[in-house]
């Protein structure tokens, strides 16, 4: 019973009730504007056949006002009901007028967004009718009680039918509350999955598009992960040949004179080898510092909570740590937020002149949003070798994006978002 109960009122708990409900009332207003200079500009076309200068002159002013309206109609679905359409309409070429004009007019996307255009208006004004139609009955029959005593022979007319008071104007009363929580919601939600639909159908890349796109960015995710482990390999031996190596020659140096000098020397000797005993420690301290630039330990352990923790606690910038995540992403994702946060903040003590910083990691359906936010001079560029076009490929390589916002003066804002679908 209560899978019923929650399978009815699902509509009220996904939170798309209200947007859904704004999107279908706009419909109708939206279809009137989108459809009457459309109707107007195609007729007109139509009509100066005959005359080609005319004919192309409103043609043009056609597709160009189909394109605003796939524009707009675009982001009103992306922001009412949570469908992000690329725009499918390329880019006109250069060379001459003619050139442009007819790869204007022989483009299948423009003449998709101007059906789009036609069909938006009665489409719409049908959604309208029904979900309307629907809470304005239901609003009506629940509270009809209350007023049915104010209508002439308290009597409310519906067709042949007449209710009165007393116990078939409770029934209707129940029959609107039904209607309130259960049908209007479902028909709200379905006109606007409809209103999505047409939306995807019509102003969205076609199919094939998305698959070569997809495809696309599969082959750059794969450059750009070769490029990254290839990087950071060779990060890896600079930091061997530079740092270890070179501590672990000099402490053999350190040995080799120590076991001479003791033949001669024991105080002396003793010396060398407490030196060669901190030469070793440091050895170690880097061998370690390399390995947990590699992959830190504690965030294999303990998570990315733990494991920031100590990267905030290491920065001598304050930083505020905020950490939403109601479960571990998966390894490769967590690795990289790390790093991108480890990097942030390096490159925040570095360069950033920061009096404090902020970084947030949080997670909205299959995406971890990873932000890093510092009150600095701003001015950070990917291209300027700041370690950020490094971290770009790694990220590039899990299928995410990575945006940099530094406008001189600051502030920054490192905002990353990952993919990790479990």
């Amino acid at each position: 019973m209560s899978a019923v109960i929650g399978q009815v009122l699902r509509p009220w708990r996904t939170g798309r009730l209200w947007p859904s409900l704004v999107h279908v009332v706009l419909d109708l207003p939206v279809g009137v504007v989108a459809f009457v200079p459309t109707a107007v500009l195609l007729g007109a076309t139509l009509g100066a056949a005959i005359v080609v200068p005319l004919a192309v002159l409103t043609l043009v002013l056609l597709l160009v006002w189909t394109d605003v309206v796939g524009t707009v109609e675009r982001s009103r679905a992306g922001a009412l009901l949570d469908v992000h359409l690329d725009d499918p309409v390329p880019r006109l070429p250069g060379g001459s007028v003619w050139n442009r004009f007819k790869a204007g007019v022989t483009e299948r996307a423009r003449w998709k967004q101007v059906a789009y255009s036609v069909l938006r208006l009665p489409v719409g004004a049908v959604l309208f009718a029904i979900v309307v139609g629907a809470w304005a009955w239901s609003l009506a029959m629940a509270a009809l009680p209350a007023y049915v005593t104010a209508l002439p022979q308290d009597t409310a007319q519906l067709g042949v039918a007449g209710i009165g008071q007393g116990p078939a104007a409770v029934a209707a009363s129940v029959l609107g509350v039904v209607g309130v929580v259960a049908v209007a919601p479902w028909l709200s939600v379905t006109a606007a999955a409809v209103d999505r639909s047409l939306a995807r159908w019509l102003l969205g890349p076609s199919s094939e598009a998305v698959m070569a796109a997809r495809a696309a960015r599969a082959e750059s995710g794969r450059v750009a992960a070769l490029d990254a482990a290839a990087a950071e390999r060779r990060r890896i031996e600079r930091d061997l040949h530079d740092g270890a190596q070179q501590r672990l020659v000099a402490l053999a140096m350190d040995l080799g004179a120590a076991r001479e000098r003791l033949e001669t020397d024991v105080e002396g000797g003793k010396v060398l080898v407490a030196e060669a005993h901190e030469e070793a420690k440091a050895a170690l301290r880097e061998l370690r510092d390399l390995v947990r630039g590699i992959h830190p330990v504690i965030l294999e352990d303990r998570g990315l909570d733990a494991a920031l923790s100590a990267v905030v606690a290491r920065s001598p910038v304050p930083v505020e740590l905020s950490i939403e995540l109601p479960e571990r992403p998966p390894e490769p994702v967590e690795s990289t937020a790390y790093f991108v946060v480890s990097e942030a903040l390096a490159n925040v003590t570095r360069h950033a002149h920061a009096t404090r910083a902020r970084v947030s990691i949080a997670r909205s359906g299959d995406t971890l949003i990873v932000e890093v936010r510092d009150d600095g001079v701003g001015g950070a560029d990917p291209d300027r070798g700041t370690g950020l076009q490094g971290l770009r490929d790694r990220v590039v390589g899990l299928g995410g994006t990575m945006d940099v916002l530094s406008p001189a003066g600051g502030p920054t804002t490192v905002l990353v978002e990952l993919p990790c679908a479990s």
